[in-house]
Order: structure tokens, then C-alpha cells, then sequence
């Protein structure tokens, strides 16, 4: 499926127009067209790898995505894309549950006596990893298919990170 040159939203391969953000689409059904010439650019930042769409998918690699999410930060080049860093405070935040179930819930519960909330001890994890390992996975899905999905709670911190950088 061809993405939209301006916005990276799923577009048809006969749309003259995106239906998201109304901005021309190159044909790819002329005579000459080959099938892969379509639009493929997934932002208005360019189609190298270091898109907007891979960047803040890359945000989600569970255990690792806090480093591409510091480093889309740090990037001039996405300085005022919102969606990217919204992403990449969402999975930066993301991986801070991780750490804090980890390093401070995890072992509150074992000391307590709540064992079933561990069920696989020999892992390290338990319930609350298991949550934390869907949300990067459902997040990975989303923003892959171009959807801006807000997590409870994390979205919400996201959001303000984001708004207060532009303040700021």
C-alpha cells in the first residue's frame, strides 16, 4: 500500500488527493508506471531511514527504543514534528514503567508475599511486565499503520512533555 508524500497516511494507488491532509499524490497508473514507483515517503522530512514514521517506531523496540527515542529528541531534524515526539516521550516514559516494575514494584511484591503476581519468576517478570511488553508491541502496530494511539497515563505525560518543549 503507497503512503502519502505529505503525510505518511495509507493512501489507494488511483487517489490523486490523501484523504487525510488533501495534499496531490504522485500517479503510479500510467503507462510507464512501475508498481513500486508509487508515493513512499512517509513524512514531509524525507524517505531515507531516518524517517519520521521509523523513527518514532523504532521509539518501541521493546528494551532499546529509549535510545532512538533520546536520539529523536536530540535531532534538529525533528524539533517541531509533534508525532515524533510525542512517540518518542511515550516510549521513553514506556521504558520507565519497565524499570520501575522492575527495580522497585517486582521486588515489593516478592518481599510481601504476593507471588502471583509473579509467574514467572526465573524471568525477572511477572503480570505488570507482561502489560509493559503489550504496550510496546500495540504501539509498534499503531504507529507502523500511521495511528496516533495514546497509552493511559504515559500519553497524557507525553502530551505535556511535548507542549512544554514548545513553550519553552
Amino acid at each position: 500500500m503507497p503512503y502519502c508524500c505529505q503525510c505518511g497516511t495509507g493512501v489507494h494507488a488511483a487517489d490523486c488527493f490523501c484523504g487525510n491532509c488533501g495534499a496531490a499524490q504522485a500517479s503510479t497508473t500510467g503507462a510507464g508506471a512501475s508498481p513500486n514507483a508509487g508515493p513512499r515517503s512517509t513524512s514531509a522530512h524525507g524517505t531515507g531511514f531516518w524517517n519520521a514514521r521509523n523513527a518514532s517506531t523504532l521509539c518501541y523496540i521493546p528494551w532499546f527504543g529509549w535510545i532512538a527515542a533520546v536520539i529523536a529528541l536530540a535531532s534538529n531534524r525533528f524539533k517541531r514534528d509533534y508525532e515524533v515526539r510525542f512517540h518518542a516521550f511515550q516510549g521513553l516514559y514506556l521504558f520507565v514503567a519497565w524499570l520501575l516494575v522492575d527495580w522497585v514494584v517486582s521486588p515489593v511484591l516478592r518481599l510481601t508475599g504476593f507471588g502471583f503476581w509473579q509467574p514467572m519468576p526465573h524471568m525477572g517478570g511477572g503480570i505488570l511486565h507482561l502489560l509493559i511488553l503489550a504496550g510496546w508491541i500495540v504501539m509498534l502496530i499503531k504507529v507502523r499503520h500511521g495511528e496516533h494511539y495514546r497509552l493511559p497515563i504515559l500519553g497524557d505525560l507525553a502530551e505535556r512533555s511535548v507542549a512544554e518543549q514548545r513553550v519553552g
